[in-house]
């Protein structure tokens, strides 16, 4: 996979907020990216970001609930008696995002700003 598309997703993952959270769709919306892509390269190369931050539309990370509870417990994430983020309460939401990740991606000099 291209470096600048991978630079781009873990960008946007970096800007979540401790305590929300963002779908793999609203990453990729910014991004430019699909949600699948958003989660294989967040599998791949998101050891160095806040992955956790980051999640399905059910609000879970599949494969790594149990380590993603942890971070979301430590950071106040809201939660469901299930387990999974309470997404109405702790999603941050594509527009958000997008806000907060302009200046992150604009050092790419992309435009993607």
């Amino acid at each position: 996979m291209d470096d600048t598309r991978v630079e781009r997703i873990l960008r946007v993952a970096e800007c979540v907020p401790a305590g929300r959270v963002a779908t793999y769709g609203d990453v990729g919306a910014v991004a430019g990216e699909s949600p699948r892509l958003v989660g294989r390269t967040l599998a791949l190369w998101g050891s160095s970001v806040p992955w956790w931050r980051v999640c399905n539309a059910r609000g879970e990370i599949p494969g790594h609930l149990e380590q993603a509870y942890a971070h979301w417990q430590d950071e106040g994430t809201p939660l469901r008696a299930d387990g999974r983020v309470a997404l109405k309460a702790a999603r941050i939401g594509a527009d958000a995002l997008a806000r907060l990740s302009a200046p992150r991606l604009a050092e790419l000099g992309e435009g993607q700003a």
